[in-house]
């Protein structure tokens, strides 16, 4: 038994458990705690963890899995292991080895394999620009490409579940509805896409922002900018990396003023 308060109340509650749990109450005179009982985290964009690199083909299938013990630890149990932008053979590479130590995990009745929940593919279908880019390499960038998507999916057995691209590119429109028909969801970022190619990819099924007020130029148009457009697409769920460095606490305070907590997503961007 474990006994935690809920965050953001007064309440202690006593947690009796096994394989599962088995009963949940509400302590009528609980002791003073510090600790927290709550969900565990779920973490849609982590690119590697103690030491470990997701976007290498030539990490150790342990090595994955003791990355994922160590998140445990930090109380995330799902995470969708994230690929950068990369040559299709290395992308490929790092979705069959992922795929594959997924599978070894599952032979062994391991706890991480299901804490390995999906894989976000965070480009290579993003701006070339300095600033929109990040640190994603240049030469690798290209267009969408609904053909290699179904390749990554045949190397990864459906494990990818999150895109992110950038509506920039003509194709945008047509490559998101075919990712929204596979029932995998295409997030806005990397991008210096305009209004209307934003609305038009959201129109066609895209429905996420990516670590929004990062990867952007360093100055914008005051009014008129593809922050500002996504933080008014009521459509679009933003993710936001809270790490007091990527964003500053002012920005984030007023994004979340825009999008609600409901549409707000904290993730870590871990390498």
């Amino acid at each position: 038994m474990l006994t935690g308060r809920i965050p953001g109340t007064d309440s202690v509650i006593a947690v009796e458990y096994d394989a599962a749990l088995r009963n949940v109450d509400e302590l009528i005179r609980p002791p003073a705690l510090d600790e927290f009982v709550a969900p565990g985290f779920i973490d849609v964009q982590v690119n590697g963890f103690a030491g470990v690199d997701y976007n290498d083909p030539e990490s150790s299938h342990e090595a994955i899995a003791g990355s994922i013990r160590a998140m445990f630890r930090c109380g995330v149990t799902r995470v969708f292991a994230t690929l950068i932008t990369g040559s299709e053979e290395r992308i490929t590479g790092a979705l069959r080895n992922l795929r594959a130590a997924k599978e070894e995990m599952t032979r062994s009745g391991m706890a991480e394999a299901q804490a390995l929940e999906a894989v976000h593919v965070e480009g290579p279908h993003i701006s070339p620009e300095d600033g929109p880019r990040g640190a994603h390499p240049r030469e690798h960038i290209r267009p969408p490409d609904v053909e290699e998507f179904r390749r990554w999916q045949d190397a990864a057995d459906g494990l990818v579940r999150l895109v992110t691209v950038s509506p920039e590119w003509e194709g945008t429109p047509a490559y998101v509805r075919e990712l929204a028909r596979s029932g995998v969801v295409a997030s806005v970022g990397h991008t210096k896409a305009n209004a209307d190619q934003i609305r038009a990819a959201v129109d066609a099924g895209a429905a996420m922002s990516t670590h929004l007020g990062n990867a952007a130029h360093p100055m914008l148009p005051k009014t008129q900018n593809y922050i500002w457009a996504q933080l008014a697409e009521d459509r679009l769920t933003a993710s936001f990396i809270l790490d007091g460095i990527h964003i500053p606490g002012e920005f984030f305070r007023t994004a979340v003023r825009a999008k609600g907590v409901e549409r707000s997503v904290l993730v870590t961007d871990a390498v």
